[in-house]
Parts: C-alpha cells; structure tokens; sequence
C-alpha cells in the first residue's frame, strides 16, 4: 500500500474522531465583530498554537496591534505563525486560513444552538464548520494522521492562521509584508481553503477573484431637513438628484453605463469559453436557491461570466433618508448613496474610479440642479486571477481526481478573498484555492454547515494535493 492510500485508510478509520475535534472547536465562540468575544477569539488562536505545537510544529505568535472597536480599545487577535518541516530537499508549501467566525444567536433563526456542533446523517452544523474551522482544522489533522501512520511528510509545511478575517483582517497585511523575506521565505507555493464548491456534487479549483471599488454618492443641499408641504416643489432636493444619479448608473439587464468602463476587460477566449462547458451549475437549481427566478441571462454560461469575468455595478442604499416604519413627509438635507464596481482583469482601480467620477459630474451637471455632489471612493481592492495551467493547480487537480474520481472544474469566484493577492504580491509565488465545502453550506447564514463527505474527503484531498505538490515540477 502506498503512503498515500495509507493515510486515506487512517483518515476513514478516525472520522469520528476529527468531527469530536470539529465540535471542540465550534464550541469557542470565536465572533471577532463583538468586543465582548474578544477573548473567545484569542482562545481559538491559543488553541491552535497549542495543537500544532504538541505535533512537532514551530509557531510564532504575532500580535498585529490594537483596534477600535465601536468606541471600545481592543488587542486584534493574533496572527499564528507557524512551520512543519525544514528539509532544505523538499518544497515548502504556505497555506492561509482564518479562526474567527461571523457572529450567531438562536434567536437569528438557527434551529439549534449555533455554537453546538449538530451531527446528522450526513452534515455537520455549527457556526464556522465550513468558514473556516473545518478547513484549518483539515491541515493539522493532515499532519497529525501522517505522524501517526508514519508516513513522513511530503513538503515543508508553513502556515499563517488569522483570527480577524470576518472583520477586515485588520493588521494581516503588513504582517505578511513583514514577513515575506523572513518567516515566509522559501515558500514555493500558497494554498487557501476558504471557498466553495459551485455546485453540491462536483469539486473545483478557484483561479479567479473579481476585485471591489466602493463607492460613496453624496449630495448635499439645504442646512437641515425641510417640510415638504412648504418647500416642496420649490428647491432642488438632494434626494430627487440621488434618485437620479443612481439610476444612471447600471441599466435593468445589468450593464453599466458608465462610458469606457468595459475598455479594460479582457476578452474572453477561446480556451476560457471551453473551461464553461460541463460545470455543476443551473439556472433550475439557481432559482431555486434565489426563491424566486429572477435570473437575467438566458444562458447559464453567460449567468457565470457576469459572475466571474465581467464587471457588475450594485446599488446598496442610502444613508440620511428617512426609512423607519410609517410616513413622514421631510426632505431630507443630505443623502448619501452608497454603491460598488465588481472589477475584474485588466481593469485597473485608478481608472475605474477616475471613469465613475468623470461620468457622475457629468451627469449631475445635466441636472442644473444647486445642490452640491460628491464622489467618495472608499474602498479599492484589486481583482485576482491565475492561470490554472499552473503546476500547482495541476497539483490541485491531480489530488483533487485521486480522491474524489473526477477532474475538478475550473472555476473564478465573483467576490473577493483580498489575502490571496496579497500573498501572491509580497510573497512572488503561486496561490491555489483549494475549496473543502459545497456551495450549500450557508457560510455566514443560519444552520451553516459542512457535510461530513465534504469535510472527511476534504482532509484526504489536502493531504494528497502536498504528496502531489512534492511530486510535482514546480518550475514547469
């Protein structure tokens, strides 16, 4: 038997035990948005340095600073450094993931205690099972079951364990900047397990991320709020110009009227229309997931493309307008509206930004209206995007058909995982998401959870993709 069915065999034998370590972790409430949980949160990191370091692993406790949290002065949670491995003959490997969780009460809809872990026939629910305890917990029991089978370990294993990734990653940034040429370095390549299948039955390969520039649209006219009864009719409203602005930004089938905003995308080619052929996704299957069919495109390939690949403009709400329950009849002074460009390869945030603001003057001063307009970009995050001809995604494909009999599909993500390019630009190696749940799993709703042939196979496929890593030309 080889090394690597070996491990497999050990991981089938020890499946109720990884899921009673699955419940000891989803049992620290580890919500790092509640000052009150602070402390949860620390615990979770402590946990994880203590484990590691009772399998033979090497950590380092970074401590990124201090945050203000809604008034309140706290100690961010720490960053766990840490290496398995120091044979200079082997690869080093660099996986990321995060301990804290998104905040959970019963009372939110959650038909069980959201910080038990409820075991059924075939999913395991809890909050954090699937974001993104599981999938770091999936690492150390993969080195743990190598130890205790013996198996020696393929690569170098580096990890970075963060306990602030629901809540910005506050303070994570610099640290890998600051450790790139010192704790990180002689790192080949990175994986990150903290995404999701398509589908429900077919595992994937992420290689894309789309970026996000948000956006603030303020517009400002008298000094206070004024009665509509005596003023209405009578002034520009700010609220009437907003309402008009917004609307000029993105038509009804989703396309963005903001001139020379497409300039940058990158075609589609060839090879890329291919990669949609065969994926685990319909528009049956979406609708139902929606509660209601309220799809755009006709064509599921070109439902994914603007998911993935193309760039989308939401509109998100406005802020100094009256919204409580009832009626009141006030003009409100100052309205803020707040919107975000989804971006995507080549397209570049300056531009973006410089394009989005040149057209809303311009608009506004079609208007003729008194009121004061403006512009505030407050967030710009670029987009992320690899080949997954890559060795390493051949790795990750390789592991991938070994464990579950089927090559994964190739899939891009239209949200963003800002960490990934981060470790791609600082480090100057290859990032691999190597997701462990399904695309039903609920992450940050209620009865979030990761079924157990998800979360077993999940730990086999992250073992087999390191032996693959290791057999793997990394320079090919």
């Amino acid at each position: 038997m080889g090394s690597v069915e070996k491990y497999f065999e050990l991981v089938d034998q020890n499946q109720q035990q990884f899921i009673e370590t699955l419940r000891e972790v989803v049992a620290i409430p580890s919500v790092s948005c509640d000052a009150s949980r602070r402390g949860d949160v620390v615990r979770m990191g402590e946990w994880l340095q203590a484990r590691w370091e009772a399998a033979g692993a090497v950590c380092k406790r970074v401590e990124p600073g201090k945050q203000d949290l809604h008034g309140v002065e706290l100690d961010l949670p720490p960053v766990i450094l840490g290496q398995y491995g120091n044979d200079p003959a082997k690869k080093t490997v660099l996986v990321y993931g995060h301990y804290d969780v998104q905040p959970a009460l019963l009372e939110d809809g959650w038909d069980t205690d959201p910080f038990t872990l409820v075991e059924t026939d075939d999913r395991l629910i809890g909050r954090g099972s699937t974001d993104d305890k599981g999938p770091v917990l999936g690492w150390l029991l993969c080195v743990e079951t190598h130890k205790q089978a013996g198996i020696e370990m393929p690569v170098n294993l580096k990890f970075c364990w963060e306990g602030m990734e629901e809540s910005g990653s506050e303070g994570l940034d610099a640290i890998i900047e600051a450790e790139a040429d010192k704790w990180f370095k002689g790192t080949d390549v990175v994986c990150i397990s903290d995404n999701y299948w398509l589908g429900t039955k077919k595992p994937c390969l992420t290689h894309g991320l789309r970026g996000v520039s948000y956006f603030h649209l303020q517009v400002e006219g008298p000094g206070a709020d004024l009665h509509s009864g005596v003023f209405g009719g009578t002034v520009h409203e700010p609220m009437v110009d907003l309402v008009h602005l917004l609307a000029k930004l993105v038509d009804n089938s989703g396309r963005i009227q903001v001139p020379g905003i497409y300039d940058q995308v990158m075609p589609v080619s060839d090879a890329e229309e291919r990669t949609y052929e065969g994926l685990e996704f319909s528009h049956t299957a979406l609708a139902s997931d929606l509660k209601r069919d309220i799809i755009i495109h006709a064509e599921e390939r070109d439902t994914l493309k603007h998911r993935w690949r193309f760039p989308t403009l939401s509109i998100h709400g406005v802020e100094g307008a009256f919204y409580a329950p009832g009626d009141k009849t006030v003009i409100p002074a100052r309205v803020r509206g707040k919107f975000s460009l989804r971006t995507v390869p080549n397209m570049e945030p300056e531009k973006v930004a410089q394009l989005v603001k040149r057209y809303l003057q311009d608009e506004f001063a079609k208007l003729g209206s008194k009121n004061k307009m403006t512009v505030i970009e407050t967030h710009a995050g670029r987009w992320w995007y690899s080949s997954p001809n890559h060795p390493n995604f051949v790795a990750g494909s390789r592991a991938t058909e070994k464990v579950y009999g089927v090559k994964p599909d190739l899939t891009r993500e239209g949200g963003s995982i800002p960490v990934t390019l981060t470790f791609e630009e600082n480090l100057g190696v290859n990032v691999l998401l190597l997701p462990m749940g399904a695309a039903d799993d609920g992450a940050h709703s209620i009865n979030e959870k990761i079924d157990k042939r998800n979360y077993i196979q999940g730990i086999k496929l992250l073992g087999a993709y390191l032996h693959e890593v290791a057999a793997t030309d990394m320079t090919a």
